[in-house]
Formats: C-alpha cells, sequence, structure tokens
C-alpha cells in the first residue's frame, strides 16, 4: 500500500484504506469531539465556533487584519465578519484602521475579550490533555511536528 508520501501513486479506494487508518476521517472525528467538549462553556459565554477562534488567535496574535484572522481561525471571511460584528457589539473586540493601508481593518482583542477567552481556555486545555492522556511528551512532539509538515504541504497562505 501507497504510503502517501509518493506523489503519482494511486492510493487504494478508502473501503481498502479504512475510515480507522485514513487521516482525513480521524482529524475529522478528533475536532468533532474536541468541539463538543467546549460547546457547552461557549454557548454559556455566549460564544460560537467562529467567535472562539477568533477571540483564540486574537489572544495570541492581536491586530490582525481580518483577511489574515480569517485564514488563522480558520472561518470563511463573510461569516467572520459576522462574529466580528456581533464581538465588537458585546465589547470583546475593537477594530481599527491600518496605520499604513486606511483601506484595511485591523482586529484588537479588549481587555473584556481576554477576559471572556480566559474564562474558556481551562475548558479548552482540559480538551487539549483529554486528546493527549496516555501519550508521552516525545510521542506528542512528534505528532505536532508531522502536523506541521502535514500544514507545510497543503497550506496556501506562507503564514
Amino acid at each position: 500500500m501507497n504510503d502517501g508520501g509518493t506523489i503519482g501513486e494511486p492510493l487504494p479506494d478508502l473501503a481498502e484504506i479504512g475510515l480507522p487508518n485514513y487521516p482525513p476521517y480521524l482529524m475529522n472525528r478528533i475536532m468533532g469531539r474536541y468541539n463538543a467538549s467546549i460547546r457547552d462553556e461557549m454557548a454559556r459565554l455566549g460564544l460560537t465556533t467562529p467567535k472562539m477562534r477568533a477571540l483564540a488567535v486574537l489572544s495570541v496574535m492581536d491586530g490582525q487584519l481580518i483577511g489574515r484572522l480569517a485564514v488563522h481561525a480558520i472561518v470563511e471571511q463573510s461569516t467572520l465578519s459576522r462574529a466580528l460584528d456581533a464581538l465588537q457589539a458585546e465589547g470583546l473586540v475593537r477594530r481599527e484602521t491600518d496605520a499604513g493601508d486606511s483601506r484595511a481593518t485591523r482586529i484588537w482583542i479588549t481587555k473584556a475579550g481576554r477576559a471572556a477567552f480566559a474564562t474558556l481556555w481551562p475548558h479548552m486545555a482540559e480538551a487539549y490533555q483529554a486528546m493527549f492522556r496516555g501519550i508521552g511528551e516525545a510521542e506528542r512532539q512528534v505528532f505536532v511536528a508531522t502536523l506541521q509538515k502535514i500544514h507545510a504541504n497543503i497550506r496556501k497562505h506562507d503564514f
């Protein structure tokens, strides 16, 4: 069976590979469970997945241009714009015209936005820890390095 590393050689069909051996399926299942595990707390805070992702990114990389924020938050720009409207109305983010390009807008997380994300973070961290239960640090580092390589192989942006 092709290990996926040789470009041009066809993979066997999905039935032959099997869902438990098909990484995209596994990644979707894992993220589905992760998202479900934090959904109740997000709802309690009035956050949707796009809102949470925007706050998460901004908590690490504040002052993003909207297009770049959409990429990092993994949200379509139109969906993100609606989420940002709501976050701004709730006082969790603010918009500012970019100093270098008056047509561009940067998004900044507010103190209230940081507080909301700080309330959600322990639930996200708990879900993260549950995913890696029984997996040692060295194995986790190899896994993350592999994911970073996969991401580099498929990404469309240089960031």
